[in-house]
């Protein structure tokens, strides 16, 4: 018997509103530290799901005035869930079909009450096959892109070597 989503899962995710403004779900994923939040209805019912990448694309890309503009306009339309008692191979075959790196976790009348990431894939799992999975959720073109011929970064520097515990210099500099 494979690993169930409960054993995985991040219990109790921070849910947001249709009605919360693409600025305050920015800042409560800065808060919380992650890349997506579930959308519920006035109760705890999943409806949708906003992303980091909808927020950049959709909403500040487009140019859209991210105080006024509530995450409804921008969500993603397709919503993938998973439950509890699902199995995590089946999770982890949904998460690379859709190429979406958290799924939300629902029960009876989809009703939100976990979500379930890479991160809490890699956590749980030594498999080569599950990293052969998180790899193919996650696969980009190929090579480097860079908008308008410049390949600098801020003027910063950039290391691929580990930090010391007393070097500071390692991030990222304007």
């Amino acid at each position: 018997m494979g690993t169930k989503i409960a054993e995985v899962m991040t219990d109790r995710p921070r849910a947001i509103t249709r009605q919360t403004s693409i600025r305050e779900a920015a800042q409560l994923m800065d808060e919380e530290d992650v890349g997506s939040l579930p959308i519920v209805d006035e109760g705890t019912r999943l409806v949708g799901i906003v992303t980091d990448r909808d927020i950049a694309i959709r909403g500040v890309g487009r140019g859209v005035d991210t105080d006024k503009t509530s995450v409804a306009e921008i969500a993603s339309d397709e919503v993938y869930a998973v439950t509890p008692d699902d199995d995590l191979d089946g999770a982890l075959q949904t998460m690379a079909h859709a190429q979406v790196r958290r799924v939300p976790v629902v029960v009876r009348e989809n009703e939100l009450v976990g979500i379930v990431s890479q991160a809490d894939v890699v956590r749980v799992s030594k498999d080569k096959t599950t990293a052969a999975v998180v790899g193919a959720i996650s696969q980009s073109p190929g090579g480097p892109r860079i908008a308008g011929g410049e390949a600098t970064v801020g003027g910063g520097t950039v290391r691929t070597e580990s930090p010391s515990e007393h070097d500071d210099s390692s991030r990222l500099t304007n």
